[in-house]
């Protein structure tokens, strides 16, 4: 990718394309100044026109050079793209589940331009959606599309409620405004006072986040809507302290420790970028902390991830492609198949940041694990399939495959990963 980038940033450098803009304005100038003086008195049209001749000329070869080291560095960056990216046919649509439920894919394609921002867009795609809606397409080995349940087809029905949602993410965009731009902390405190049960019970930590920060920042000179204050260095403390006392209280008991960091950061106030608690008073990512914390619970309210899921899905799709790619030539080569739907026969090797679940994969059978074959513990603490201790038990006393320990399947406990 050093390739595209260096690429990129030779082409930024040399598309000069202000300069030849200037020129194209200044060449439509003269022709409209020539027409209009030809209108005016159209004897004077071959006078008019051999004078155009000579700057018009000079005009447009201006802005052709002026266009050619842009022409150049794009073409070399079509070049660096052609040889990263090959030409690679697409897999087949063989296996294609989503051609069973075009709805979902609507549905996720909304709610993604919602998260966004973009409520104009999302709110003219709904509507379109509405008017045409899709026409499921069965797939072999798909779920029957004409069997789904009524949140699918909620946008082709009307029911989906983009209007609460649009206010909802609207609420949200507001309060990251005055995050990340005004740091302004206000916002974000009040909707998360009054949010304290709930998100003390998901046991969230993005309340006391937001006043500590707000604590720092008066410390350090700033007010209530991160102004600064008066130039004396003594009254950015004396008001930490005023709005630590009248705040912290609901916090001692959950938050005893960093409290008490809090005030043992008072003794130092003269000299803090020195003491220990510097990192706590000079941390540049703080603001964006607090930012990706109050996402992350407000879109937990609302029942979604933080993330939008379409580009999650996106994203880890185009990261597995090439393998998949490989392993259908390889497939058709050796005139092989593959045999089931409810595992990839390959490992895919995903960041760590979209492994959202556990997976077990059996001792015993070296499968892995479906709601249909969960994981099962004996009572002597291993754990295999179910489908691998019902042939181990056969309805009787089976002793364990891992331990001297004898048990009944009955006595077995299925285990949430």
């Amino acid at each position: 990718m050093d390739d595209l980038k260096e690429q990129v940033e030779l082409l930024e450098s040399n598309a000069n394309l202000a300069n030849t803009i200037d020129d194209v304005q200044r060449a439509i100038d003269m022709l409209v100044a020539a027409r209009a003086k030809i209108s005016r008195d159209p004897q004077l049209a071959p006078m008019t026109l051999a004078k155009l001749q000579s700057p018009f000329k000079d005009v447009m070869k201006k802005a052709h050079e002026n266009l050619g080291p842009a022409n150049k560095a794009l073409n070399k960056y079509g070049k660096a793209l052609d040889k990263k990216f090959k030409d690679k046919p697409l897999p087949t649509a063989e296996n294609d589940a989503l051609s069973s439920h075009p709805s979902l894919i609507n549905r996720a394609i909304a709610m993604h331009l919602l998260r966004e921002g973009q409520f104009n867009v999302a709110a003219t795609f709904i509507e379109e959606a509405r008017q045409h809606p899709p026409h499921p397409e069965p797939t072999a080995g798909t779920p029957n599309p004409y069997l789904s349940e009524s949140w699918e087809k909620d946008i082709a029905n009307g029911t989906f409620n983009s209007t609460k949602l649009q206010e909802q993410f609207a609420e949200m965009y507001n309060i990251l405004h005055e995050l990340r731009t005004n740091r302004n902390l206000s916002p974000a405190i009040e909707w998360a006072r009054t949010r304290t049960e709930v998100l003390e019970a998901r046991g969230s930590n993005l309340e006391f986040e937001l006043c500590r920060l707000q604590f720092i920042c008066l410390f350090v000179g700033q007010d209530m809507e991160g102004f600064p204050t008066s130039d004396n260095p003594t009254d950015g403390p004396l008001r930490a302290w005023a709005y630590a006392r009248s705040e912290f209280g609901p916090f001692q008991k959950r938050y005893a420790r960093e409290v008490q960091s809090m005030m043992g950061a008072m003794a130092f106030a003269p000299n803090i970028a020195d003491s220990p608690y510097r990192r706590h008073f000079y941390n540049d990512s703080a603001w964006e902390e607090v930012a990706s914390s109050f996402t992350k619970e407000f879109c937990s309210l609302l029942g979604l991830s933080s993330d939008s899921p379409l580009y999650i899905a996106t994203t880890a799709g185009a990261i597995a492609l090439p393998t998949l790619l490989k392993l259908q030539n390889i497939m058709k080569e050796k005139r092989t198949e593959w045999t089931t739907q409810n595992e990839l026969p390959v490992e895919i090797p995903l960041p760590p940041s979209y492994h959202f679940h556990s997976i077990f994969v059996c001792p015993v059978s070296k499968e892995q694990s479906t709601d249909e074959n969960p994981p099962m513990m004996m009572p002597c603490g291993h754990v295999i399939a179910q489908e691998s201790l019902e042939k181990i038990s056969k309805g009787t006393r089976f002793k364990c495959p891992y331990c001297p320990n004898e048990s009944h399947s009955r006595d077995a406990k299925k285990v949430y990963l």
